[in-house]
């Protein structure tokens, strides 16, 4: 008797290629930005170092390599990018019950069930990282394009607060995707190594979205 597939595909190549290329984007973004915060503008960065560019250089080159991901992913990935927000702003009964559950489901891995693509945390987050890096782009090519007034100094503001707001959600994004925290092992599989998640890690996190791939699967 044939056994059933035991992993199953999470996000596609196009999509795993968009991310890595928007992580690997945001860190030179944030360490630059970080270190010429910090007041090291003298020091060469590791990153620096490495590319033979200015942190300067390295943190306007990666704002504008934000700016490019974004305008790719609302022409040439408008369908991927429709699903993402619709399912970013996905509220349905039950989410709250996620959200009390959640901290004892960090450690347990026993998370209430939920219908969304995304968990209920992963809409939060996806939508302060969306906010957040958008105030980013924005204020940093309004700083290229300003020279100096008002405006530049509000500018400088909005941008150097949103670093501080995102740095934190990012650095929780990155540890709960890499799956440290015990219930979320496994899970760093759905977005690397092929993008194909075991079915137990699935069932357990993404219920509703498994459900409804096993349906779309059988229909072929």
């Amino acid at each position: 008797m044939a056994r059933g597939p035991v992993t199953v595909r999470r996000y596609s190549r196009a999509t795993r290629w968009f991310h890595a290329l928007t992580y690997l984007t945001v860190l030179i973004a944030l360490g630059t930005g970080w270190w010429l915060v910090a007041g090291r503008e003298g020091q060469p960065s590791v990153a620096a170092r490495l590319t033979g560019f200015a942190d300067t250089n390295l943190h306007r080159y990666a704002g504008w390599g934000l700016a490019a991901l974004t305008a790719t992913a609302v022409t040439l990935g408008v369908r991927a990018t429709r699903t993402f927000v619709r399912e970013s702003l996905r509220y349905d009964r039950g989410d709250l019950r996620w959200f009390t559950r959640w901290p004892g489901a960090l450690v347990t891995g026993r998370f209430a069930r939920h219908e969304g693509h995304f968990d209920p945390g992963q809409r939060v987050a996806n939508l302060l990282m969306v906010g957040l890096l958008a105030a980013l782009i924005g204020s940093g090519i309004g700083l290229v394009v300003v020279t100096g007034g008002l405006w530049f100094v509000w500018l400088q503001r909005v941008h150097r607060w949103a670093t501080y707001l995102l740095t934190p959600v990012l650095i929780g994004h990155v540890v709960i995707a890499a799956g440290l925290p015990p219930g979320y092992r496994g899970v760093s599989r759905a977005m690397h190594l092929g993008g194909r998640l075991p079915l137990r890690v699935a069932e357990r996190i993404w219920p509703g979205w498994l459900e409804r791939q096993r349906g779309a699967d059988h229909d072929r």
